[in-house]
């Protein structure tokens, strides 16, 4: 099997996380930058897309996105990711963006 061959096989098996790992990316990037407001609210929109690929994708289809049941996996990814959302449009910037 060729590292082609692996790579296909990882990316076609695991996307929703790969998906949700660049949102988090992205917001450790702002972060790491001073925009840590922005980037906890990057950050609660990946958990919110997790939340949405957990809801509408098939067990056979999510992948790692899959912890526990269907309801318990998206209501709990759901509320972190209202909860931070509103931590981040609602703490004060202490100057920062």
């Amino acid at each position: 099997m060729t590292l082609k061959d692996v790579a296909r096989k990882v990316f076609a098996g695991q996307w929703p996380i790969l998906v949700v790992g660049m949102f988090l990316v992205a917001a450790f990037g702002l972060v790491a930058f001073g925009y840590w407001r922005r980037g906890a609210a990057v950050m609660a929109v990946g958990v919110g897309v997790a939340a949405g690929l957990r809801l509408m994708l098939s067990e056979d289809r999510v992948g790692l996105l899959a912890v526990r049941s269907r309801t318990v996996d998206v209501v709990t990814t759901a509320s972190v990711s209202a909860a931070m959302l509103y931590i981040a449009w609602t703490i004060d910037p202490l100057g920062t963006s």
